[in-house]
């Protein structure tokens, strides 16, 4: 799940909490298996400063 969360922040430039993140989790997982065009729902910025960084410096990409 917070691969989830460090994709959207440094690929799509959204904050969305963890909790609201599973569907797009489950997808790059491979939990799920995808078939044709796919959506997903993303909810919820209510993550605070210390989490947030702990999940961004954790799963960091190279610039």
């Amino acid at each position: 799940m917070p691969e989830a969360v460090a994709y959207l922040f440094y690929r799509m430039k959204l904050v969305v909490e963890p909790s609201g993140a599973l569907d797009l989790a489950a997808l790059l997982s491979g939990a799920v298996p995808v078939q044709g065009m796919v959506g997903v729902i993303l909810s919820g910025g209510n993550v605070d400063a210390e989490t947030m960084g702990q999940i961004l410096k954790a799963n960091a990409v190279a610039a």
